[in-house]
C-alpha cells in the first residue's frame, strides 16, 4: 500500500492503526514557511525514524506522564462543586478587573526577528547554496533551516538523518558561530540607531521601544519597522521580520504573522488588542508549548486566548495563583510594557551535543574544548567564578548535574579542567550525548561593575528568617524543591544565550514536565509537612543532582541540609555549658537527618517565592532558580566560617582582656608552674573556651 493509500484510508480504524497521530515533538509543529506541509505524513515518518530510539523511549515516558497529569487534573475539575466553581470565578472576575487596570496603551514595542538567521547567513557567504534545500547542522542536529528545505518539514532541533529522509536533496553546512556573531553584531549597531537600550533576547532576536522615535520624527509605527528592515537589508544583506504592539508579548506573536521579510502592526487600542488576541490560538503565545496546549485543551476546552477568559473560575481553582494570572494576562493581551534594569549576569556556560558515546577519551576531549570556550568567555567578560557545575545527558536522555562550589574564584582553562574532570570522573563509565559546563557566583570586585539592587546580602537573610517561618512554617521549612535545579535549552544545541527577560515566561512551555512549572492543587490547602509536599511536587524525570563543597567534600543532601538547619538555629550561639551546647548540637543533628531523607530539599511559595528569603522567580528562570539555590548553599557556609570566626575573635578578646587586668596588677605576682603543668589539655581548653560563651 502506497503513502497515498495509508493517508487516505478508514480513519474509524482509530489511533491503534495510525500511532504516529499521538505522537508529538518539538519538530513536527508547523512554523513559519511550512503551511503548505503535510504534516500528517511529517509526522509518520518522524515516528518510524524514531521508533525504538532511546529518544523515542524518553518521548513515550514524557507522554505518559503528560497523560497521567491530564487525567489527574479532570478528576480535580469534576470534583469542583457549584459552589466551588462560583467561588473561583468570582476570584477570576476580581483578578480580571484588576489586571485590567493595569493596561498600559502608551508604549510602542517592535520585536524584530531574522528570516532564518543562520541558514541565511551561510547563503549569503555561499551564494551557490541559494534556491537549494539547505540546514545548518549535521546528521545528529539541525540549528535551522531554509525555507526551501521547511516545504518538505525540516526545521530545527530536529535529527539531521530524519531530515535527510523528509528531503533526500538536504545539504548540510556546518555551524560557524563566529560567522553568526559578526552579522549579529552588524544588526544591533542598527536596533541601537532607534533604540539604544534595545533588548537582544539572541543573535538573531530583539525588542526596541520605538515609543520616542516615533514621537520624535513625527511618524507612525509602521514607518520605523519598514525603515529598520530595510536599514538592516541595506547594512547585512539580510532579511528580517518586524511585528509592533503596545508590549512585548503582543509584538512578539506579530513578527511571526507575516514572516519571511514582512511585517505587522497592531494598534495601541484596546478594542484592537481585545479583537486580535481573541482568536489567536494559545500557542502562538511565548510560554504556552505542547504540553501546557494539551492540558489546556484536553482538560479546560481552551484553544484560543479568548477561552481564557471564559474558563477563568478553572483556571484560578486547578491553577496556581503566579500560572492562573499569567493566563488571565494573555487571556486580555497584556504583557510587559517597561524596560527592564540591566542585570549583572549571574553565570556563564556551554554545551555541546555529539553522537552517544562511552568513550572515555573522547569524552575527556569534548570537556578540554568546553573548559576552552567557557574560559575565554570568563576572560573576555573579566570575571571568575567560585561555583562549577557540569551538566550531562546520557544516551538514554537522562540529564544529571553535578557543581561543586571552591574556595577560590578561577576562570582559566587549567582550573576548570581539573574540577570538571573531577566531577566527570565520578560518572564514569557512562554514554552521554551532551556535556555542559557552568561558572557561576562571580567575584564582585570587577572594576566599573554596578552593584546588583536585588543580590540579597548576608544581613537581609538573617533578617528575613522570621518571615520565611512564617510563610511555611517550622517544620515546613525544608519544604520541596521542585525540580528547579536543571539546565534548560529550546534545543540540544546549547545552553539558552544570555537572556534578559523577554516576556511572560521567557518562551519557555509553562507546564511542560521537561521544563519545569509544576500544578498546584489549590483544592488542599499546602500542608506544612515535607512528606505531604514531597507528594505535591513530585519529580518528572530521573534528573539527579549533586553538589560537593571543597577541601571538605560533603553529600549534597548534608549540605542541603546544614543550609535549612539556620531555621532552627541562630546568629549568635550563647550557651553557659558545654551540656547545653551538645544538647543544641543533638537537635541540630536529627533535624538535619530528617532532613537528608527527604528528595526534595527547599520550597518555591506558590511556584514563585523564595521560602529562605522571599525573593521572587517566575517558574520558567530556571537557570536564575539554579543561581538562586547555589548562592543560598554559598551563603550557609560562609556564615558557618563567619560564625566559627565570631567565636574565636571573641575568646581572643576575653583573653586579652583577662592578660590586661593581670598586668595591670601590680601587687600580684604571677605563680610559676612546673614544666609538666604548664600545658593545658586540649579537652579541657575547649570545656574552659565553651564556658566563657
Amino acid at each position: 500500500m502506497g503513502e497515498k493509500e495509508i493517508e487516505k484510508g478508514d480513519s474509524s480504524s482509530g489511533d491503534s492503526a495510525r500511532p504516529w497521530q499521538s505522537y508529538h515533538t518539538a519538530y513536527t509543529n508547523a512554523k513559519a514557511g511550512m503551511d503548505g506541509v503535510d504534516k500528517e505524513k511529517v509526522q509518520r515518518i518522524v515516528y518510524e525514524m524514531s521508533k525504538g530510539s532511546k529518544y523515542f523511549e524518553n518521548e513515550q515516558r514524557k507522554e505518559a506522564f503528560t497523560g497521567q497529569k491530564i487525567e489527574s487534573m479532570r478528576l480535580q475539575r469534576a470534583k469542583l462543586t457549584a459552589a466551588d466553581i462560583s467561588h473561583y470565578q468570582t476570584m477570576a472576575n476580581k483578578r480580571i478587573s484588576e489586571l485590567e487596570g493595569t493596561r498600559n496603551l502608551s508604549r510602542i514595542w517592535l520585536h524584530v526577528d531574522m528570516d532564518v538567521f543562520y541558514a541565511a547567513v551561510e547563503t549569503l557567504s555561499n551564494p551557490l547554496l541559494k534556491g537549494k534545500p539547505m540546514a545548518v547542522g549535521s546528521m545528529s542536529m539541525i540549528s535551522t533551516a531554509n525555507y526551501e528545505a521547511r516545504r518538505f518539514g525540516v526545521c530545527a532541533a530536529m535529527p539531521g538523518f530524519i531530515a535527510r529522509k523528509l528531503c533526500p536533496e538536504l545539504i548540510f553546512v556546518p555551524t560557524d558561530f563566529k560567522k553568526y556573531t559578526y552579522f549579529s553584531d552588524l544588526t544591533r549597531k542598527v536596533f541601537h540607531k532607534y533604540d539604544p537600550n534595545f533588548m537582544a533576547t539572541s543573535l538573531d532576536e530583539a525588542f526596541l521601544d520605538i515609543t520616542d522615535i516615533c514621537k520624535e520624527r513625527g511618524i507612525n509605527s509602521g514607518e520605523i519597522a519598514e525603515e529598520l528592515r530595510t536599514t538592516v537589508y541595506e547594512e547585512t544583506g539580510l532579511t528580517c521580520s518586524a511585528g509592533v504592539g503596545p508590549n512585548r508579548l503582543l509584538a512578539k506573536v506579530c513578527s511571526d504573522i507575516n514572516k519571511p521579510n514582512g511585517q505587522f502592526v497592531l494598534p495601541n487600542e484596546r478594542m484592537a488588542v481585545m479583537t486580535f488576541i481573541s482568536s489567536l490560538p494559545i500557542r502562538k503565545i511565548g510560554g504556552i508549548g505542547k504540553v501546557t496546549e494539551h492540558i489546556l485543551r484536553d482538560v479546560f476546552g481552551i484553544n484560543t486566548c479568548e477561552d481564557m477568559l471564559q474558563k477563568g473560575g478553572f483556571v484560578c481553582a486547578l491553577f496556581s495563583h503566579s500560572t492562573a494570572e499569567f493566563f488571565l494576562s494573555v487571556g486580555l493581551g497584556l504583557g510587559k510594557t517597561d524596560t527592564p534594569q540591566v542585570k549583572l549576569r549571574k553565570s556563564i556556560s556551554n554545551e555541546r551535543t555529539f553522537a552517544a558515546t562511552g568513550d572515555e577519551a573522547l569524552l575527556h576531549q569534548k570537556l578540554c574544548d568546553l573548559a576552552d570556550m567557557l574560559s575565554a568567555d570568563m576572560q573576555k567578560e573579566g570575571l571568575s567564578g567560585r561555583t562549577l557545575t557540569l551538566k550531562l545527558k546520557t544516551s538514554s536522555f537522562e540529564v544529571r548535574t553535578r557543581a561543586m562550589t571552591l574556595q577560590q574564584y578561577i576562570c582559566s582553562s587549567e582550573d576548570i579542567l581539573k574540577y570538571a574532570s573531577n566531577l566527570l570522573k565520578a560518572e564514569l563509565p557512562v554514554s552521554l550525548r551532551l556535556i555542559g559546563l557552568r561558572l557561576s557566583q562571580f567575584n564582585e570586585d570587577k572594576v566599573g561593575a554596578p552593584s546588583d539592587t536585588t543580590q540579597k546580602t548576608l544581613t537581609d537573610f538573617l533578617l528575613s528568617r522570621d518571615t520565611s517561618r512564617k510563610l511555611v512554617g517550622r517544620n515546613g521549612s525544608l519544604g520541596a524543591i521542585i525540580d528547579d535545579h536543571r539546565f534548560m535549552n529550546d534545543t540540544e544545541t546549547g545552553f539558552p544565550i544570555d537572556s534578559y527577560e523577554i516576556y511572560g515566561y521567557n518562551g519557555r512551555d509553562l507546564l511542560d514536565s521537561n521544563h519545569l512549572p509544576y500544578l498546584n492543587d489549590n483544592n488542599h490547602a499546602i500542608s506544612n509537612k515535607a512528606g505531604e509536599m514531597g507528594k505535591m511536587h513530585e519529580p518528572l524525570n530521573n534528573e539527579t543532582e549533586n553538589e560537593t563543597n571543597l577541601p571538605e567534600p560533603k553529600s549534597h543532601k548534608n549540605a542541603v541540609s546544614e543550609l535549612l538547619e539556620a531555621d532552627s538555629s541562630s546568629v549568635q550561639v550563647t550557651c553557659t555549658s558545654l551540656d547545653e551546647e551538645n544538647k543544641r548540637a543533638n537537635l541540630l543533628d536529627d533535624e538535619a537527618v530528617s532532613t537528608s531523607n527527604q528528595s526534595e530539599l527547599l520550597m518555591w511559595v506558590n511556584d514563585y517565592k523564595c521560602s529562605l528569603c522571599g525573593i521572587e522567580l517566575p517558574p520558567s528562570f530556571v537557570e536564575e532558580r539554579q543561581e538562586h539555590f547555589d548562592f543560598h548553599l554559598a551563603e550557609r557556609l560562609q556564615k558557618e566560617e563567619s560564625l566559627y570566626d565570631t567565636r574565636t575573635i571573641k575568646q581572643r578578646h576575653r583573653f586579652s582582656q583577662k592578660d590586661n587586668v593581670a598586668s595591670q596588677s601590680k601587687h600580684k605576682k604571677q605563680k610559676t608552674c612546673p614544666k609538666d603543668k604548664g600545658l593545658i589539655p586540649i579537652d579541657v581548653f575547649f570545656v574552659k573556651s565553651n564556658k566563657n560563651f
